[in-house]
């Protein structure tokens, strides 16, 4: 089961309104569940570089099924997940990247968003998720 182009047209777009509340420019790229990128958009102004980083977000937070603050945070030296960020060809660990989870609990893709601080980052990509409306993730092994 995958996240539908409607479901990822739709975050986006409240992703985009998002940005503009705020004042940033950000890249905002969905994956379906195999992490294959689903939709994509650089919004005027956005860096370069940051297309790279929301769709790397948006990969992590598939592969794992978690945010990519969450992986951050284990993957800090000494925590159980240290060094991932150099499996799967480059993983980005810090905010900004949001599994996306059905009603069944069915992970059915993930959004990356990236152009502003971490903290901007993590909010639009939030504002996103809520308006297609779907669950939060069931709990996970790593998380304590």
């Amino acid at each position: 089961m995958h996240v539908s182009y409607e479901q990822a047209e739709t975050a986006i777009t409240a992703a985009i309104t998002e940005s503009q509340k705020i004042g940033v420019q950000m890249c905002i790229a969905i994956v379906d569940s195999g992490a294959d990128l689903k939709s994509f958009i650089r919004m005027d102004g956005a860096w370069l570089g940051s297309s790279d980083i929301a769709i790397k977000k948006a990969k992590t937070a598939c592969f794992f099924g978690m945010s990519t603050g969450s992986i951050g945070e284990l993957s800090q030296p000494g925590a159980p997940l240290y060094g991932i960020e150099h499996s799967n060809e480059g993983l980005i660990t810090f905010p900004g990247g949001i599994p996306i989870v059905n009603n069944d609990g069915i992970l059915i893709g993930a959004i990356g968003v990236s152009g502003s601080s971490v903290e901007h980052d993590h909010q639009v990509a939030k504002a996103a998720i809520d308006v297609i409306g779907l669950a939060d993730l069931p709990s996970h092994p790593w998380r304590t």
